[in-house]
């Protein structure tokens, strides 16, 4: 399929790397671009060229595309307005992902879980594929988790299990791509400045269930009148969670599929009703592989949570920090915050995508004081400021961090929760996380 072809490779970070490599295997004439280059992209910078691929670091990105290039692969955080890629639209050039381009070189008889939704989407992959592994099936696991596919592809085999997890930037640019199983974890008001409105939003959501027929599954949050909506004419077999009418629900402290008691909330490390949601997702996939309530049980009792996502990182001095990086909307933080029930400090801030920080106030019960950082510092002290919440405004992350240490009291709690992206100071949410895991080992 891509044999001879001439490729323009939007972004190098991640998965432009790993696709440029991939691709190098198929055809000599591939050009691959960022706008910057990092510290950590220049020993993959010297590889690619090693590989004869074509290497350009400029903003003028859209002046290196002609209508020589048949295809043009873009990093799933590059804006869908980005002058390169309404030229290659205007030239009539197909523009994809590394996600597409590994799903159309897949071999035969390969199975994939795709997850996607606006929370719980990394939870749920991981989760769904420790289940897998322990149960001895051939699971692989990658996507939008911080794996990028197209470097998994050498080691994929037919009879293999895909569990991605596949965010909104990533569906945008699927054509092909069907998964065996879809699940949707839940839909809320988030990453509107990438879409077109919600609207937008949702229907690039859908796209998880691409070329579902009545063989393939959809799990579908119940509870979510956006889910059920969204879905209503998905071919698909579906298994729902989410209320009490559900095939999956949590009932008389336990969580039961089709009145079958699964696991005890109990024998559960993970807390939390959010958790629980992700967990019957994880239980629906592993009862169509036949997978044990045993080994559910010997997984879920062990399971701690996933890194960046209320993720325990040290007690210092009687004071517990946690890692919530990647909760980057308020939804998200709401659920943070509603985890704890003891003094809390909260770090908020982050790339200001012009959202109203108004429906974290009534979850705010706990918070001591907020410090505020990044873009949206400023809007975030004047949200403070209207309900009398002591907000203190710094620049980074790490002036942030020894704030709140220094303002926290005893047996007290440390969160960042920014309620925001990241790309205002960090390439990712897991080099903001990673940041605040330094500074708070620093202390």
């Amino acid at each position: 399929m891509y044999d001879n072809k001439k490729i323009f490779i939007l972004g190098i970070a991640r998965s432009g790397f790993e696709v440029a490599k991939l691709l190098s295997g198929y055809t000599k004439e591939i050009l691959i671009t960022d706008m910057k280059e990092k510290e950590e992209d220049i020993e993959h910078i010297s590889e690619l060229k090693k590989l004869g691929i074509d290497v350009h670091i400029t903003e003028n990105q859209a002046d290196l595309l002609d209508d020589s290039f048949d295809l043009v692969v873009k990093n799933p955080g590059v804006p869908l307005n980005a002058p390169v890629v309404l030229k290659a639209e205007e030239l009539n050039i197909p523009v994809i992902n590394e996600m597409e381009v590994t799903f159309n070189l897949l071999p035969e008889g390969v199975k994939i879980i795709g997850t996607t939704g606006s929370n719980g989407k990394t939870t749920t992959t991981q989760i769904t594929y420790e289940i897998l592994k322990k149960a001895g099936l051939p699971a692989i696991l990658g996507g939008n988790i911080g794996i990028p596919v197209s470097g998994l592809l050498k080691d994929i085999k037919k009879g293999d299990i895909l569990v991605w997890e596949i965010s909104s930037h990533q569906l945008v640019n699927l054509v092909n791509l069907k998964t065996n199983i879809s699940i949707l974890t839940n839909l809320t008001p988030t990453h509107l400045d990438f879409f077109n409105g919600y609207e937008d939003y949702t229907t690039t959501k859908k796209k998880i269930f691409n070329h579902h027929t009545k063989e393939d599954i959809a799990i579908i949050n119940n509870g979510n009148s956006d889910c059920v909506n969204l879905t209503i004419d998905v071919p698909s077999k579906k298994i729902t969670f989410g209320d009490e009418n559900s095939d999956l629900l949590v009932s008389d402290d336990a969580i039961y599929y089709n009145k079958e008691q699964i696991i005890k909330l109990s024998d559960i490390k993970l807390v939390g009703m959010h958790n629980y949601e992700n967990i019957m997702c994880a239980i629906a996939v592993a009862k169509e592989f036949n997978v044990s309530n045993e080994v559910i049980k010997e997984v879920l009792h062990k399971f701690g949570g996933v890194e960046h996502r209320l993720e325990f990182v040290k007690e210092v001095n009687k004071i517990k920090f946690y890692n919530d990086s990647k909760s980057t909307n308020c939804v998200s933080t709401i659920v943070a915050l509603n985890s704890f029930k003891v003094p809390t400090t909260i770090i908020l801030g982050g790339m200001d995508r012009g959202h109203s920080f108004d429906e974290l106030k009534e979850h705010m019960g706990y918070v001591e004081k907020v410090i505020a950082y990044g873009e949206t510092k400023e809007r975030i002290k004047a949200f403070c400021d209207s309900f009398g919440m002591p907000c203190k405004v710094v620049e980074t992350v790490a002036e942030a961090t020894k704030e709140a240490y220094n303002s926290t009291k005893d047996n007290g709690v440390i969160l960042l929760s920014p309620a925001c992206a990241s790309w205002d100071q960090y390439d990712s949410f897991e080099s903001r996380g990673d940041d605040f895991k330094k500074n708070v080992n620093d202390l």
